[in-house]
Parts: structure tokens; C-alpha cells; sequence
């Protein structure tokens, strides 16, 4: 009985066989998906500050204490941490940390220019699938007008949808001239963005002590500390 159990099921299995098209090893070799694990050891970090004649050295004092927390953060979660330093008023440049926070700049401002510069840095240095992209960006909001539309369609096209998280944040001396109370030409953009995209968050300082809070706020939104 058992004999004739197992020429049944060899029949039947022979008609599945044929059912099915015929499958080769290398079928097997080429079409086959495997698991890779991303890394997520490196980040790079990228301070974009304006440095245009609206921003006084309250506003830039802001900006290097909320930079210095940014890059804390960082290295106590990465094992390797890359910094690149932006800064921008009508035109964008690459510079060390010293630059960055003292050298002196005057003019008008053009916001889409530090992104462009970011885009192009990313695209030659750091591809995504290595490295973790942090982007950080403060300013009083001052832009251009007629470029309000370029830095839309370059946050949205491509430096939010390759970074791992973005932070805008506004520094507003109820003090400085410039700062007429009124909403910037920045912040109602970037709000929206933040809206569309979550890995964007928004905030404002207006005093010294919002520093902490406000980093710390940013990254609860994320679960990150």
C-alpha cells in the first residue's frame, strides 16, 4: 500500500512540474534579491548661516551656540561626524569654522545659492546610501523676493528628499533694526515645506535662553532625544 502511496504522489508531482516553466541555476543567480544593510555610522553635517548685512553678531552669536549643540548631538550618535560650513549672502562659498563664524560680509541676500552649493557637495562627496545628510540652517529670513520660488523648488526637488533631517531656525533680535516684527520673507515657505516633508522642522529665537529648548524641541518632534 505504501508503494503505491508514493507512485501517486510522483505522478502528481510530475504534473506540477511540467505546469510550471522550466527554472536553470542561473535563473536563480541573477533574480534572486538579497538584504543589504545601509550604513548608518557616518553623518555629515552641514551649517548654512546668512551673513548678509541684516545679520548682526547677535543673530551670528545665536547661530554658533545652536551649531555647537547641533554638532554634539551628532557625534555622541555617529562614529563619524563631517562638518561643512556654508555661508551666504548674494552668492554661496565652502569655508572653514574661523570664517564662518567671524569674517565679516555685507549685502543682500540669496538664499538659494548656500542650497545650490549644498546639492552640489552631496552629489560629489556624500551619497546617500553611505552617509546620513543633517542639514542646518539659520537666518533672520531675509531673502530676496524673486528667489523665494528657486528655494522651493530646490528644497523640495532635492536637498529635503536626500537628508535625514533639515532645521530651519530663525533668529529674530527684538532689537536689530532690521526686524520689523513682521512675518520674513522665509518662514511662511519653509513652513509649508515643513508641513509636506517630516523630516523638516521649523522654529524661532528670539532670546538667548529659547537656544535649548528650541534644539531640544526640534529633535522630540523625531523621537531623537
Amino acid at each position: 500500500n505504501r508503494i503505491d502511496e508514493i507512485k501517486l504522489e510522483l505522478i502528481v508531482l510530475k504534473r506540477k512540474l511540467k505546469a510550471i516553466p522550466f527554472i536553470d541555476d542561473i535563473d536563480l543567480r541573477y533574480n534572486r534579491w538579497e538584504s543589504v544593510p545601509q550604513p548608518t555610522t557616518q553623518a555629515v553635517m552641514f551649517g548654512i548661516m546668512d551673513v548678509s548685512g541684516s545679520m548682526g553678531e547677535w543673530e551670528k552669536e545665536m547661530a554658533k551656540r545652536f551649531f555647537m549643540l547641533m554638532l554634539l548631538f551628532l557625534s555622541r550618535n555617529y562614529e563619524r561626524v563631517d562638518i561643512i560650513w556654508i555661508r551666504h549672502h548674494s552668492v554661496a562659498k565652502e569655508v572653514d569654522e574661523e570664517e564662518f563664524f567671524h569674517s565679516r560680509e555685507s549685502g543682500g541676500t540669496v538664499v538659494s545659492s548656500a542650497l545650490e552649493l549644498m546639492k552640489e557637495i552631496v552629489n560629489e562627496r556624500y551619497p546617500t546610501e553611505m552617509w546620513n545628510i543633517f542639514g542646518n540652517q539659520i537666518s533672520d529670513g531675509d531673502n530676496w523676493g524673486e528667489d523665494n520660488l528657486g528655494v522651493i523648488d530646490t528644497m523640495s526637488a532635492d536637498t529635503l528628499p536626500k537628508c535625514q533631517y533639515f532645521t530651519y531656525v530663525e533668529v529674530r533680535d527684538p532689537n536689530n533694526p532690521w526686524n520689523d516684527g513682521g512675518a520674513s520673507d522665509l518662514w511662511p515657505h519653509y513652513e509649508q515645506l515643513s508641513d509636506k516633508f517630516p523630516q523638516m522642522v521649523v522654529s524661532k529665537i528670539t532670546d538667548i535662553s529659547e537656544i535649548y529648548p528650541t534644539f531640544r524641541g526640534l529633535f522630540e518632534k523625531r523621537g531623537m532625544v
